[in-house]
C-alpha cells in the first residue's frame, strides 16, 4: 500500500495532501509507504504503478464546502479542460497509466475540498479537520488491509480437506 499526499505547502489548502500523510507518519508498518508530490502526473504514476493499493490525497476546489471530503475508488478519463492547481488533474495521471499499464491493482481517492488556495502556508480550520478525518479513514483501512492480510486462506489453515 502506497499513501500519496498531492499539493503545495505554498498554496494553503493545497497541501491538505501533504498534511494528511505528515498526520500518518509513524502509524503504519515499513510496508506502507507513505510519500508526496506536487500532483505531476507522470510524478504520482510511477509512485502508484504496481501497488496493490494507492491512496492518493489531494485538494480539490470547494463544491459542497470547505472540509467537504470527496472519496472515490477510481478516477475518471481526463477532459480537454481536466486541470488543477498542479497543471494537470489526476484524471489525467490515471488515463496515463492506464493507456501505460502503470496503474495500481487498487486505487482510493480522497479530495479535501479546500477555500483558500492563494500564497502562503496554514490550512483553513475547516481543511485542517478534514485532514484529521481523512487520516482517520486511510488508517482504518490500513488496519482492515493487515487483518485481510494476517487471515490463513483455506488451503493454508492445516485442514487436510
Amino acid at each position: 500500500m502506497i499513501v500519496i499526499g498531492v499539493g503545495s505547502e505554498l498554496r494553503r489548502d493545497d497541501a491538505a495532501g501533504l498534511a494528511v500523510v505528515d498526520e500518518l507518519r509513524g502509524r503504519f508498518p515499513p510496508d506502507v509507504r507513505l510519500v508526496t508530490c506536487d500532483g505531476e502526473p507522470t510524478c504520482v504514476m510511477d509512485l502508484w504503478a504496481g501497488e496493490d493499493l494507492a491512496v492518493v490525497v489531494d485538494a480539490v476546489s470547494p463544491s459542497c464546502g470547505p472540509g467537504h471530503v470527496h472519496e472515490a475508488t477510481d478516477l475518471p478519463a481526463a477532459s480537454h479542460a481536466d486541470t488543477s492547481c498542479h497543471g494537470m488533474s489526476l484524471g489525467l495521471a490515471a488515463e496515463l497509466g492506464r493507456v501505460l499499464d502503470r496503474m495500481p491493482h487498487g486505487l482510493r481517492v480522497y479530495g479535501i475540498e479546500g477555500v483558500d488556495f492563494g500564497f502562503g502556508a496554514g490550512l483553513s480550520p475547516p481543511v485542517r479537520r478534514a485532514v484529521t478525518e481523512v487520516a482517520e479513514r486511510i488508517a482504518a483501512l490500513a488496519r482492515q488491509m493487515a487483518r485481510h492480510r494476517e487471515r490463513p486462506r483455506p488451503d493454508q489453515d492445516g485442514s487436510t480437506g
